[in-house]
């Protein structure tokens, strides 16, 4: 298939033919405000409002009924709205790869505290008692807030694990909203979540940095809570369940304990506010609100130093910036991915063009499927193989990145093959 637009097709629908200026400076009809860019702008805020309170549900319902709360089973939800929307297959191409970065990157975490690098606990102790003005924030935080032993209930510590948990779904939730109306920067804002947690994970490797509850535990610091517990426990108690499976033997799978700077519990939120508010102006706002809450979450538990928000905040705005502002083959290379002529049927579509993705004539090319499929398997092998069998030197071995680099390629081109020419 060619490169051109098929009939009946007009590329982009955004540049649809303008008049000149007439003479005498007399503003075109194409000069005029759109009658309905208010009401768009109304839109975006109640859809926004719609899909946060729908993510923060979904996630409370999942809670409640004892299911762990996963990226995966947000954007499965995400999928069946797709598929209402029509857009079933184009969703799974776009989606596949966002998957692919967190599955791979719970594969590879564990790595990460097996390099051999030594634990900085000291020294971020230090770091925090001059962000503290000779306390530590944490130990202040939870002087303040928190009455008794670590055990005590503790309101505040059961709305605070909530955050802590749920740091994702409302990035999550930013994403699906962006791919809906700007399916262009969703490329954008999935390109910096891949390039801030491949950072955050380099970083893992050669700055391992102890956490607020480890440095308590093995004697660097006194006076620290580790308060998820009763926060746990506190909403077992709060929805009634008992054997709830979501425990924390379960949460802890592939956890790495000494990779708290940079905190992608801060750094996740914070990037989806920056997207949110390029995309859609002031009610991008409202996601710093919940930013800080996860914020505050982090410390107050003791999960978190107030320096590993700030690298969280620091590496989401360099990860931002790299993609917004980055050189031109890098743009070049997020529209190729994105597709313009794709683009360019969704902004049909979105201007009343119901069929105009249609008429572009894509269809899954199953070689690419397949070949994506196998690369992909045959990553997981290789990861299963190292962890259990002590392939190729073990977990241990840098080898073991080819497995992160075999499942996230495989995926993505296994998608690509979903919608192709």
């Amino acid at each position: 298939m060619s490169d051109e637009p098929a009939a009946g097709l007009e590329l982009p629908v955004a540049g649809l033919p303008v008049e000149e200026p007439v003479a005498g400076g007399a503003p075109s009809e194409g000069d005029a405000p759109k009658p309905h860019a208010q009401l768009g702008r109304r839109n975006d805020r109640l859809l926004l409002a719609a899909l946060a309170s729908y993510a923060v549900l979904l996630s409370i319902l999942m809670i409640a009924r004892g299911i762990s709360v996963t990226p995966e089973l947000i954007v499965v939800a995400f999928g069946l709205a797709a598929l209402i929307l029509g857009r079933g297959k184009l969703f799974l191409r776009d989606w596949i790869p966002f998957l692919a970065l967190f599955f791979a990157y719970e594969l590879m975490r564990t790595y990460a505290d097996k390099f051999g690098q030594a634990v900085h606990v000291t020294d971020i102790i230090s770091i925090e008692r001059v962000i503290g003005l000779g306390g530590l924030p944490t130990t202040w935080l939870q002087g303040l807030l928190h009455s008794g032993p670590a055990t005590s209930p503790d309101n505040l510590a059961t709305i605070s694990v909530a955050f802590y948990f749920l740091h994702f779904p409302l990035p999550l939730a930013i994403g699906f909203l962006l791919w809906i109306h700007q399916r262009r920067v969703y490329y954008d804002y999935v390109g910096a979540m891949i390039l801030l947690s491949m950072a955050a994970f380099v970083t893992y490797l050669i700055l391992p940095v102890a956490p607020p509850w480890w440095a308590e535990k093995f004697g660097f610091a006194s006076g620290i809570l580790h308060l998820r517990d009763v926060g746990f426990n506190g909403l077992a108690n709060f929805f009634g369940f008992g054997n709830y499976f979501y425990s924390y033997s379960v949460y802890s799978i592939g956890s790495n304990d000494v990779a708290a700077f940079p905190s992608l519990h801060a750094a996740y939120p914070f990037l989806a506010f920056l997207f949110a508010r390029h995309a859609f102006g002031r009610a991008g706002w409202l996601m710093l609100a919940y930013t800080a809450c996860v914020w505050f979450a982090i410390v107050y538990l003791g999960e978190h130093w107030v320096f590993d928000i700030v690298g969280g905040v620091a590496y989401a705005s360099v990860a931002y910036l790299a993609i917004m502002r980055g050189p031109r083959w890098a743009r070049r290379f997020m529209e190729r991915i994105a597709d313009e002529e794709i683009e360019a049927g969704v902004e049909a579509e979105e201007a009343g063009d119901a069929g105009a993705l249609r008429r572009i004539g894509r269809r899954v090319r199953w070689a690419l499927v397949l070949q994506g499929a196998v690369v992909a398997v045959a990553g997981v092998a290789l990861a299963v193989g190292m962890n259990t069998q002590g392939w190729l030197g073990g977990s241990q071995s840098g080898f073991y990145l080819i497995a992160w680099l075999a499942i996230l390629g495989g995926l993505w081109r296994s998608a690509v093959g979903l919608v192709s020419r």
